[in-house]
């Protein structure tokens, strides 16, 4: 069991009624990952995100991206510290206060924040949404919502968190955590455009095929349209 399957677990019962957005909002104002650098959880610390950082420039080219869309961008630790020349960058959460204290902090020409429940709420045209330590936190039925919910966008690709070759998907509550294969049931999206391998070392490398993985919105649309 992880940290934040086990954190999850002991703060269940307090969270089980929470509809999505007060159940992340509490997550979040009781820094229930436990993480002292970041809120956002381990997953987000600046040396969690050291190859993302270095990589990410370089994927967004490759996708001819001008627009970036980053939910759930949560406190913007780690983006801010990744160079994003030439990118127009709007960033997404479910949690009010991060949106609030993000747009007071950080916004200026190219960069813009705004509340967003990626299950439901219509999203801004992008080139590339990140979704990155996102859907491994929600239950299949708030997945299944959020790839239709995407696909109804005019974004191009989703870039996001994905554990490749695991096949042992499961499904868990809104707000616990477990690593997803989206190349494996129930999903079964075809081979990503591109992958950023994460060279994660948490858990004691347990999950070092940790990878960001772009798939074009239209892959998406194929797996609801086969009812995945």
């Amino acid at each position: 069991m992880t940290v934040a399957e086990r954190r999850f677990a002991e703060r269940a019962k307090e969270l089980k009624d929470l509809g999505l957005q007060e159940r992340f909002a509490r997550i979040y104002a009781t820094n229930l990952w436990s993480d002292p650098e970041t809120r956002s959880g381990v997953g987000s610390t600046l040396d969690s995100t050291k190859v993302v950082r270095a990589e990410l420039p370089n994927a967004l080219r490759q996708l001819k991206a001008r627009v970036l869309l980053d939910v759930p961008c949560g406190d913007f630790g780690w983006m801010q510290h990744t160079d994003l020349t030439g990118i127009k960058y709007i960033g997404g959460d479910i949690v009010p206060s991060i949106v609030e204290q993000n747009q007071r902090r950080y916004a200026n020409e190219s960069r813009h924040f705004m509340q967003l429940d990626l299950t439901r709420d219509s999203l801004p045209d992008a080139d590339v949404l990140l979704c990155r330590d996102c859907l491994v936190h929600l239950s299949y039925a708030n997945i299944r919502a959020v790839f239709a919910n995407i696909a109804r966008s005019n974004v191009r690709y989703v870039l996001m968190t994905s554990f490749p070759g695991r096949r042992d998907n499961y499904d868990v509550a809104d707000g616990d955590w477990r690593a997803l294969d989206f190349g494996a049931p129930p999903f079964s999206l075809p081979a990503p455009s591109l992958t950023i391998l994460e060279e994660c070392a948490e858990e004691e490398g347990s999950y070092a095929d940790k990878s960001l993985a772009a798939w074009p919105v239209e892959a998406l649309r194929g797996t609801i349209k086969k009812g995945h």
